[in-house]
C-alpha cells in the first residue's frame, strides 16, 4: 500500500512538471499567465493582476471606483480602478479579443483575452476638480476625458479592475 502511494505521488509530480514545462513563456522565460476560471489574468510584463472582465454595464466614475474597491475576486479584496499608465500598456492593436459593445458582439484590442463591454474609466484625481475624468478606448487605442458627474451621461463607460503595483 505504501509503495502505491509513493508511485501515485511521483506520477502526480511528473504530471505537474510536464504542465509547467509546456506552459507558454515570454521572452524572459517567465510563465505567461492566462485567463482562468478564477476570473483573472496576470500580465507577465508588469505582474499586475487584472479582472478577466469589466463591470459589464454603464457606470459613472465614482461608482466605477466603488465597484472595484468592493470587488472580491481570486481570494483578494484589494482591487482598484486601473489608472491610465496601467491601461495603456495592455492595449495591442494586433489582438482582437472578443467582447461586447453594449448589447452587440465586438472585438477589443486588449491583451490577456480580457472581456470588455465599453470604454474603461481611469483612476486619476488630477482632473477631479474640473468634473472631467480620463478613460481609455481599447478600440481606438487612445485616451480621452469626459464629464463624469450628474447631469452628464456616462453611457458606454465601464470599470476594469486591477490589483498589484506597476512600480
Amino acid at each position: 500500500m505504501k509503495r502505491q502511494t509513493v508511485l501515485v505521488r511521483i506520477l502526480l509530480l511528473i504530471s505537474a512538471i510536464t504542465v509547467i514545462a509546456q506552459s507558454p513563456r515570454d521572452d524572459r522565460g517567465l510563465m505567461q499567465y492566462t485567463q482562468t476560471t478564477s476570473g483573472y489574468w496576470v500580465d507577465p510584463s508588469t505582474g499586475l493582476m487584472w479582472a478577466a472582465k469589466d463591470n459589464g454595464k454603464d457606470v459613472n466614475w465614482k461608482n466605477a471606483i466603488k465597484y472595484c474597491h468592493s470587488l472580491r475576486l481570486a481570494g483578494y479584496s484589494d482591487w482598484r480602478l486601473a489608472n491610465m499608465w496601467e491601461l495603456q500598456p495592455i492595449f495591442d492593436n494586433r489582438i482582437n479579443a472578443p467582447g461586447r459593445a453594449g448589447n452587440r458582439p465586438a472585438t477589443w484590442h486588449i491583451k490577456g483575452d480580457l472581456f470588455l463591454t465599453g470604454n474603461q474609466w481611469a483612476y486619476d484625481w488630477s482632473r477631479h476638480a474640473s468634473g472631467y475624468h480620463y478613460y481609455f478606448d481599447f478600440n481606438e487605442g487612445k485616451s480621452d476625458s469626459q464629464p463624469s458627474g450628474a447631469p452628464y451621461p456616462y453611457s458606454f463607460m465601464r470599470a476594469l479592475c486591477v490589483r498589484g503595483s506597476a512600480d
